[in-house]
């Protein structure tokens, strides 16, 4: 058989360049932003040893989900380098997410080259931000969103092409790995089976998990008001709250959406399947966009915003560039190679510099065991490999914001315990504000810390067991430091 028939039967190789090429648009940062929370998590599945001191702040997302069990776990099985281990099922995400893609397209495109593009254009714009949530499509870095993403793509693939007990079966898989964004994938189906007058004992099936999921959400929140820290938290998560977007996220809302609405009416070259879907899209986000807004104004009910309804955007956002790839390549460039390249080669240039600006101090791939020329990533890694690991760490609390520092999370970097930060640990508390009280003991004890004397340090450690500190250069006086670097000084108390 030609290879271009190979291919075209198993599109597997193709996906798997597709993938490759996708990380080197992307880039990619290990500990960075949300996985500073989830990565922590994997490595104390791979050795329990670590982190005796703090875990409460990243334990307490891990324990709802498989996600942090199945990483962690393979690398203890495959006896693998763990950061090596969380690379390579980056790029696992990555491909099931375009072989997802893949086969939703295959059930609303008839041409391949529809297909291709709808893929091609999905792996380019993986780096978009997705309005009101704080999320992009795919991070450069491993969440459970990596892959509750494509089971989710998954399931509306079977659901539409009726192989509905598989549909249910990657709806759990979804549920296993990110309850949350199970929800929404859940509710949509249940908005597709409507759009679509499916059978009804289809729809039954649906809404009745739909309304499980919902029913069972006070088991993980308690939506008493919140005071003090905790509520302090919920706040510094502006995206949380409508009130506080600027005009573009309206825009970011609202055209997508429009857009659906317009390709649900006029595309005539699709399968029926593909209006079905883009029509469910669009009552799916103003149902959410309507709950955001009446979640944000009373203040009543301003816990429930920890139920993150336009996180339901996420799966929009996925579903809409999809589509709008695949009718790129149905109705302009088809199999004109000129028209290929005149689209991909601007779009990934421009999201090539995307990247590079927003990690402007970092590699643009941090390899698992490359060289790092980041002092604050050359410092975690010397912490790494050369202090204990029962050692607790204490440095200014707002250290992931500091220039050259680029979001890197001490935790999933270093391996060491580290007292509760101001930037990411917040975010646990907003969703746990039972941790509240002790995340504001700790970041207020290391406020001001790069100006601390030998008395401080003394006082700091008869609080809290912290043996190490990772300060400004030069080190304080009276202190051990065994490493330093041009910004950095790593010393012993």
């Amino acid at each position: 058989m030609p290879l271009t028939g190979r291919i075209a039967k198993s599109p597997v190789w193709c996906l798997g360049v597709i993938t490759m090429l996708a990380v080197l648009v992307q880039g990619y940062h290990l500990g960075v932003d949300d996985s500073a929370i989830y990565v922590p998590a994997i490595k104390r599945v791979s050795d329990p040893t670590l982190y005796p001191f703090g875990a409460e702040f990243f334990m307490s997302h891990a324990h709802l989900s498989i996600f942090a069990a199945l990483v962690g776990g393979s690398a203890r099985l495959s006896h693998l380098p763990i950061d090596l281990t969380i690379f390579l099922w980056h790029l696992v995400s990555i491909f099931l997410l375009l072989l997802a893609a893949w086969q939703l397209l295959g059930c609303c495109f008839k041409n391949s080259y529809a297909r291709w593009s709808g893929v091609a254009v999905l792996a380019a714009t993986l780096s978009v931000s997705v309005t009101g949530t704080g999320l992009a499509i795919m991070d450069p870095y491993l969440t459970a969103r990596s892959l509750s993403t494509p089971a989710t793509l998954f399931a509306i693939a079977c659901f539409i092409s009726g192989r509905v007990r598989w549909g249910v079966a990657w709806l759990v898989v979804t549920a296993t790995l990110h309850p949350q964004m199970a929800v929404y994938g859940t509710l949509f189906i249940g908005y597709m089976a409507v759009v679509e007058q499916r059978r009804a004992v289809h729809v039954e099936k649906v809404a009745t998990a739909a309304s499980g999921m919902i029913i069972g959400l006070p088991l993980f929140f308690d939506f008493k008001p919140l005071s003090g820290a905790a509520r302090d938290c919920l706040l510094s998560r502006t995206f949380f709250f409508v009130s506080t977007w600027t005009w573009y996220e309206w825009i970011g809302v609202f055209a997508p959406m429009a857009l659906l609405w317009w390709f649900s009416i006029s595309a005539r070259r699709t399968l029926p399947a593909f209006r079905g879907v883009a029509s469910a899209l669009i009552p799916f986000g103003l149902v959410f966009t309507t709950a955001a807004v009446v979640l944000t104004f009373p203040a009543q009910l301003e816990s429930y915003n920890r139920l993150q309804p336009m996180r339901s955007f996420h799966l929009l956002y996925v579903v809409f560039f999809i589509f709008l790839g695949g009718l790129i390549g149905e109705y302009w460039i088809k199999t004109n190679p000129w028209r290929w390249a005149a689209l991909f080669v601007p779009l990934v240039l421009v999201m090539v510099l995307v990247q590079e600006l927003t990690f402007p101090a970092s590699q643009h791939l941090e390899w698992p065991g490359s060289n790092q020329s980041n002092t604050w990533i050359s410092a975690f890694l010397w912490i790494r490999y050369h202090t204990p690991k029962a050692a607790v760490f204490a440095l200014d609390p707002n250290y992931m914001l500091r220039s050259g520092e680029d979001m890197h999370g001490f935790r999933a970097v270093a391996e060491r315990s580290v007292l509760a930060d101001n930037v990411k640990d917040s975010g646990p508390v907003s969703l746990f504000p039972q941790l509240a009280t002790e995340w504001q003991n700790e970041v207020e004890a290391q406020r001001g810390l790069d100006h601390f004397q030998l008395a401080d340090f003394q006082r700091l450690a008869k609080r809290y067991p912290v043996t190490w500190i990772l300060i400004a250069r030069p080190g304080p006086p009276g202190l051990t430091c065994p490493y330093e670097n041009r910004d950095l000084a790593v010393c012993r108390l």
